[in-house]
């Protein structure tokens, strides 16, 4: 069996702020990275949805961790579980906006963050299920300007990671 870990991005609604306000924000994607590895992109973008509507993309990938073929994936989780400190321990889905198609000079533009610690999926012995997580405004850490609903089923490979930890 290969190991993996499985990401889905479901919907994604938005809270009343600057991106609701701003018109320039029209269509949005969502891209998920590990570390700097992978980054997995919704291939659709969808609509800006009013507040509290949501957006559906329904998008599901995977993270092959299996020794044979993804060596520095695997040693990246296995710093994730062994060292306490280590900053990114989580996967990072970040809600871009696309520009329209006629505004081509518009970059794209990261509008917030949100993220799954795999360390706590690790310490909880739970994978996150259709989970809402919080997203953050990329111009202001502290607030709040959405949900994204995922699901990151990590816990088989992390376990697998840490059985190899063991007896390294």
């Amino acid at each position: 069996e290969v190991e993996k870990i499985q990401i889905k991005i479901t919907s994604l609604g938005l809270t009343e702020s600057r991106i609701t306000a701003d018109e320039t924000i029209q269509q949005l994607f969502v891209e998920c990275r590990l570390n700097n590895f992978l980054a997995e992109e919704t291939p659709l973008s969808l609509p800006k949805p009013p507040s509290g509507q949501r957006i559906h993309y329904n998008y599901s990938t995977a993270i092959n961790v299996d020794k044979e073929d993804n060596h520095a994936e695997r040693e990246y989780l296995k710093s994730i579980l062994l060292k306490p400190d280590l900053p990114a321990d989580s996967l990072k889905f970040t809600v871009v906006s696309d520009p329209p198609e006629d505004e081509q000079d518009l970059e794209c533009e990261d509008i917030g963050f949100a993220y799954v610690s795999l360390k706590e999926i690790f310490q909880k012995q739970r994978d996150i299920i259709e989970q809402d997580i919080d997203v953050f405004d990329s111009q202001d850490a502290s607030a709040v300007i959405g949900k994204l609903t995922v699901t990151v089923e990590a816990l088989n490979a992390l376990r697998s990671v840490h059985e190899e930890c063991k007896n390294d």
